[in-house]
């Protein structure tokens, strides 16, 4: 699927810098790119603040933030939650995150959206909304870290799994590994 040139809405931070959140070809997905700051000795890699555009509404309390690792050729698909938003960042590592929207009233339903992230030139936050099948893979021969910033504590009954070769989900992990 070619993704099309999305438009952007700008957002004033605290530290006077115009961020870009992007919109995606899934509705309600939307991409953040994420500050790198050079440091002696290591980056500092910005998550999430206060200020941010996709900071998640926490007046139910706090979720989670935890941290997936990926193994080099591994695929961790397919997943989907009822009831979570999650923030994925990839701080370490490079990772194709592929989005499919199986959610029957949503305006782009049947949509996919294949995301690489990871540093140095793809390192931001992504928004996956409730109800949107998701996975990924380790691009490279290292391995990836994502760290997901949920709404909700995370919560067995409340999400749904599907192996990645599902012929529910029109993707094909195995010939899209070598496209990025």
């Amino acid at each position: 699927m070619d993704t099309p040139v999305r438009p952007t809405t700008q957002v004033q931070s605290a530290l006077n810098s115009t961020a870009q959140v992007e919109n995606t070809d899934i509705y309600g997905a939307l991409f953040l790119p994420l500050r790198i700051i050079p440091a002696n000795g290591g980056a500092v890699l910005h998550f999430l603040r206060r200020d941010s555009p996709l900071l998640p509404d926490f007046a139910g309390g706090f979720g989670e933030i935890y941290f997936s690792e990926v193994e080099a050729g591994a695929v961790k698909a397919w997943k989907r939650h009822r009831l979570q938003t999650q923030l994925f960042a990839v701080p370490g590592g490079r990772a194709k995150i592929v989005l499919y929207d199986g959610r029957a009233d949503s305006p782009t339903a049947g949509n996919r959206l294949e995301r690489v992230l990871g540093r140095p030139d793809h390192y931001g936050l992504l928004r996956i909304p409730c109800g949107v099948w998701y996975g990924f893979a380790a691009l490279g021969r290292h391995p990836a870290l994502i760290c997901n910033c949920a709404d909700i504590p995370h919560d067995p009954a409340e999400g749904e799994r599907l192996p990645p070769d599902d012929p529910a989900i029109p993707y094909d992990w195995q010939n899209s590994a070598g496209r990025f």
